[in-house]
């Protein structure tokens, strides 16, 4: 079974936080995804069954070897739509919450796609140039 959005956000979460932190508690999870902690643990316990995490009680959350493949995946897109909304000029105060309305929604190919859109524009920098000065000249406001 796929995780489904909301269980791909926590797995990201998790992640991040043991990167960040090394470790990751429910308590922490709560406030990052702004829920109640007897939501976490619902969720938790289902990511649980799935084999993604593991958690015990006043222990903390850990990833599995399948939640850590899943969530740096996850961590992964998030990264390379942030920049590409970055490089085609979209406002910095708005790219979180755009690429948290998508990831979830555009498949692997497509983020791949995207990846060599970024490199190429990373290798190719007077055409990112002129796709920037053609938007600003055609802007439209929607």
């Amino acid at each position: 079974m796929k995780p489904t959005p909301s269980m791909e956000d926590y797995l990201e979460k998790v992640y991040l936080l043991i990167k960040n932190k090394g470790y990751a508690r429910s308590a922490d999870m709560a406030s990052l995804l702004d829920v109640n902690p007897s939501s976490v643990t619902k969720m938790i316990q289902k990511l649980g069954e799935m084999g993604y995490i593991n958690y015990e009680k006043y222990r903390g959350i850990t990833l599995t070897t399948k939640g850590e493949q899943a969530a740096k995946s996850l961590v992964e897109k998030h990264q390379i739509l942030e920049e590409l909304l970055r490089r085609i000029g979209v406002d910095e105060d708005k790219i979180y919450h755009e690429v948290e309305g998508i990831e979830h929604y555009i498949s692997d190919q497509t983020v791949e796609r995207l990846s060599n859109l970024i490199d190429f524009f990373n290798k190719h920098q007077a055409i990112q140039n002129s796709f920037m000065n053609f938007r600003n000249n055609e802007k439209k406001h929607f």
